[in-house]
């Protein structure tokens, strides 16, 4: 039977994260995105039934395979808008008209570095761990990240693996195969994925705060970049979610636009009456460019403060 998920715990301000976390679920690690301004890392989220590859190499179009099918909770509630909702307003400074754009019916979210702790925790704690030599990893994930964000991604193994067009079995021998540890020892490949994110934790403020708008009759959806199979707690997803979309599961990824086209549809809502969050700016501008409200991640609280501003709704530190 798998262990119950561990959780973020907040005290003034800052989470403590601990020595030694447990994984976020019963598969193991969440997601990863990687930012390609920053060192960081990419939103590595989960798989299942995707399509074998010979390689991690330059992925195809987008076949939108086994699209993933929503969880409707039955007689859900239409959402409260009641008449001090706020309006959502564009970040590029341009106020939009009152009644501009329908009201919010919808939000949708990524997975790791939102619903759990920062994906740049997770990785550190690995490469602490296992000894990684930190010019190694970035010189082998920098320019994978820069070409899986770059127009189109082609080329890059991460393009290919958050879209299921390589095995996680592939893209761990061939990240591996770039590594080395400081001692000058090579980083085994068998179970790296789960490795590297095996200090997820889930952030219990941030689930409790999905739940809350769940409550309030909005509807809810998992939108996340899959790196790693069977590994989300998906155990968790019908409390959660309406619908669930995995990025290859689907063939295709952020920041893709046909994919956020694809999880609003799933909600049977237009993209403009729906919220995107994601601790990725890249893809929170292309939720954007599609007509939905975007909200980047950084920290819980900034979020719900947002989310609550958007939907006219409380999103008080009990809801977590």
């Amino acid at each position: 039977m798998a262990k119950a998920p561990r959780t973020l715990h907040d005290h003034d301000g800052k989470h403590d994260h601990g020595e030694g976390a447990a994984t976020a679920g019963p598969g193991g690690s969440p997601t990863i995105e990687i930012v390609p301004e920053t060192s960081g890392i990419a939103d590595p989220d989960h798989r299942g039934g995707q399509a074998e590859a010979s390689d991690c190499a330059a992925p195809s179009e987008p076949d939108h395979r086994g699209q993933a099918e929503p969880s409707h909770r039955g007689d859900q509630a239409e959402p409260d808008h009641r008449s001090g909702q706020a309006e959502p307003g564009h970040r590029g400074g341009q106020a939009e008209s009152p009644g501009a754009r329908p009201k919010l019916r919808g939000v949708i979210t990524d997975w790791g570095g939102v619903l759990t702790n920062p994906i740049l925790e997770t990785v550190n704690a690995w490469i602490e761990l296992e000894g990684v030599d930190r010019d190694s990893y970035a010189a082998v994930m920098r320019p994978w990240v820069m070409q899986a964000y770059a127009p189109g991604g082609k080329g890059s193994p991460i393009h290919a693996l958050e879209r299921g067009e390589c095995t996680d079995e592939e893209f761990e021998r061939l990240l591996a195969s770039q590594l080395t540890r400081v001692d000058g020892s090579p980083v085994p490949a068998d179970g790296l994925l789960a490795r590297m994110f095996a200090a997820t934790l889930l952030d219990s403020a941030m689930h409790g705060a999905l739940r809350a708008i769940r409550r309030a009759g909005f509807r809810t959806a998992l939108l996340s970049n899959s790196w790693g199979a069977n590994d989300y707690p998906r155990h968790l997803f019908p409390e959660l979610f309406d619908a669930v979309v995995i990025s290859s599961e689907t063939g295709m990824r952020k920041p893709e636009p046909q994919i956020f086209l694809h999880a609003t549809a799933l909600l049977g809502l237009e993209p403009a009456e729906c919220i995107f969050i994601d601790d990725i700016e890249a893809n929170v501008l292309a939720a954007e460019a599609v007509g939905m409200v975007g909200v980047h991640h950084s920290e819980h609280r900034s979020t719900t403060r947002r989310l609550s501003e958007l939907l006219g709704i409380r999103l008080d530190e009990e809801d977590s």
